[in-house]
């Protein structure tokens, strides 16, 4: 019999689209550059000077706020395959095990990821969790390997 396949998807608790963070942007800097252009006018044009800089950081950290919003981890279990696909900046990294021999190694600490051990290839998820909720992902895929194990091992 065989197992329906199991997805985890975890991703960031971002608050804000990357799209909301632009347009929160573009209304920054109306209102910096505004009031930078009323005292400019009134002869204290290094305020400009000093609105275009902070705009510039504030600029920068949007951006890479932006560049990892929609970082995530997917992690799909069936029958023959464990894929765990790690997304960061747009950079896409999969791995394949096999969910017969993969090993679920517990946190230890607060700052400790989930380890996935198979046949010589570790994988650490789990970034975007709580301890917690790290510790109840670590158990929910370890009783999930155990059961594609116990049904191999019998022979379904």
């Amino acid at each position: 019999m065989a197992m329906a396949p199991r997805n985890w998807v975890l991703s960031r608790n971002c608050s804000i689209s990357p799209r909301q963070l632009a347009l929160v942007y573009a209304a920054l800097c109306c209102m910096s550059f505004l009031v930078a252009m009323f005292f400019a006018i009134r002869g204290a044009t290094y305020v400009l000077g000093f609105a275009i800089l902070e705009m510039s950081a504030v600029g920068w950290a949007f951006y890479l706020y932006a560049r990892h919003a929609t970082d995530r981890e997917h992690i799909a279990l069936n029958d023959d395959c464990l894929l765990v696909e790690l997304v960061r900046t747009e950079r896409v990294r999969q791995f394949k095990l096999d969910p017969r021999r993969t090993r679920v190694h517990f946190p230890n600490s607060r700052e400790q990821l989930i380890g996935l051990e198979s046949l010589g290839i570790k994988v650490e998820v789990g970034r975007f969790l709580t301890e917690w909720r790290r510790r109840e992902l670590a158990r929910e895929l370890q009783r999930e390997l155990a059961l594609i194990s116990k049904n191999s091992y019998m022979g379904f």
